[in-house]
């Protein structure tokens, strides 16, 4: 039998099943390496790429954008995070690329999202001259409301992540400096007590030699 007409809210869920294309990783970039990723792009699509480095060293990193012709459309040197929007101008294999060969020693994590293209229209007939129907504005309005959720949600989670990166590097280097002081507290106890064994001792020598 027919069935009947999709709630509102698995209406926007169906719907944003057919969004714009998007590649959302995060990856380790060890010291000294080098990782590139490749996507095919139409002419005329619009792009955005943005990237954050969530742990190690300074949370830097090297990035770079080619065209199919090899031109640079971005480049960026030791940046924590950014955001990069351009115009497809041909049709073809787009290159980027992040870098951490200027660390010697310190890997990275890094997160990046690359959306291709723009989100189409919710419905076939949102771009039409009469108004939407209230069911249909009610859809639009929740769609976009997700979407922000969606980014904020990201973001948030970054931050924690990135957040927690700096708190359990903080707590190791304070373990480690707790550890040194009790290494030169020991030491310096252990010194005092020879300091003292040795003063003493001498002492007692020198008298026994008065008394004789």
């Amino acid at each position: 039998g027919s069935r009947g007409p999709l709630p509102p809210l698995l209406l926007v869920w169906a719907l944003a099943a057919c969004a714009a294309r998007a590649s959302e990783i995060t990856f380790e970039l060890p010291d000294n390496a080098k990782q590139c990723f490749y996507e095919e792009i139409a002419q005329g699509t619009k792009c955005t790429l943005e990237f954050q480095v969530i742990t190690g060293g300074h949370y830097d990193v090297d990035c770079r954008l080619e065209d199919p012709d090899g031109i640079v459309l971005y480049k960026e040197m030791k940046k924590q995070y950014d955001s990069f929007t351009f115009t497809a101008s041909r049709n073809g294999t787009y290159k980027f690329c992040f870098s951490n060969e200027f660390s010697t020693f310190t890997h990275k994590t890094v997160y990046f999202d690359f959306q291709v293209g723009e989100d189409p229209p919710l419905f076939p007939s949102e771009n039409r001259v009469t108004a939407l129907t209230q069911m249909e504005s009610a859809c639009v309005s929740i769609h976009e409301a997700l979407k922000s959720v969606i980014d904020y949600q990201t973001h948030f989670r970054l931050r924690e992540a990135q957040g927690r990166s700096r708190a359990e590097d903080l707590n190791t280097r304070v373990a480690y400096w707790s550890i040194g002081e009790a290494i030169i507290l020991l030491v310096v106890s252990v010194g005092q007590v020879f300091l003292l064994k040795s003063f003493f001792s001498d002492k007692r020598t020198t008298t026994t030699r008065v008394g004789s």
